[in-house]
């Protein structure tokens, strides 16, 4: 069974993923990198040349693939959930991990980050507070469960969603 994490930029997605991948003996796949890969070029170079629907459309294909090839540790897109397609193939063929940040978490955790297109921006923390009112009941309607990041380690919050997903396989 595909194991898939959702949550905003930055709630540690990635990370978590790759530790909880290696916890389970499962493969790791960072959605975004998966993506990069069969385009040939970044995100945000083919954002910008093909525009959202058409990267929503590639990351659509994309995550019903990864799914597919199951099982794994997914690491999805920030802006996965977007699609009500995209929120179907992740909750029937994964059990949804929502990695629970707020905004101003987010924001401390990402503030010298140089790189994600979406703090480049004059206000990088009203930034994060509109996606997270845009994306946060897509979250949860996605999700089987809601894990709060707050400030556990990333060790807690592995063995907290390995120790769930022991429990409900045996």
């Amino acid at each position: 069974m595909n194991i898939a994490l959702v949550g905003l930029p930055g709630s540690g997605k990635s990370t978590v993923g790759r530790q909880l991948a290696r916890r389970l003996q499962l493969p790791f796949i960072d959605a975004d990198q998966w993506v990069e890969r069969q385009l040939g070029c970044s995100i945000r170079e083919y954002f910008e040349r093909e525009g959202e629907v058409g990267f929503r459309d590639f990351e659509q294909q994309a995550l019903a693939d990864i799914a597919a090839a199951g099982p794994a540790v997914i690491a999805t897109g920030g802006g996965a959930v977007l699609r009500p397609a995209n929120r179907s193939c992740l909750r029937e063929r994964a059990r949804v991990f929502y990695l629970f940040a707020t905004p101003e978490e987010v924001y401390r955790r990402l503030r010298h980050d140089q790189v994600r297109p979406l703090l480049q921006v004059a206000d990088p923390q009203a930034r994060l507070r509109e996606l997270f009112a845009q994306r946060d009941p897509l979250y949860r309607e996605t999700a089987h469960e809601v894990i709060t990041i707050g400030r556990p380690s990333t060790a807690a919050l592995v063995n907290t969603i390995a120790e769930i997903v022991q429990r409900q396989a045996g």
